[in-house]
């Protein structure tokens, strides 16, 4: 398993720019609470989850099962 940082550098400076923005919370959610903090609870679940390959909620990371 690996995790990465998207291949588009202008979308990772746009959310990396939210998420400074929202004090670490992520961009694209509107509730400011613990699971939303990046890397937010549901990105760690897909994580957890050796079936899971692809994107965080705002793209921001990708996981791969490799």
């Amino acid at each position: 398993m690996a995790v990465r940082l998207n291949e588009d550098k202008e979308l990772v400076a746009t959310i990396r720019e939210g998420l400074k923005q929202k004090g670490g919370y992520c961009p694209c959610r509107l509730e400011i609470t613990e699971d939303n903090k990046c890397m937010c609870r549901e990105f760690r679940e897909q994580i957890a989850d050796p079936e899971f390959e692809g994107y965080c909620h705002c793209m921001l990371y990708y996981k791969s099962k490799d």
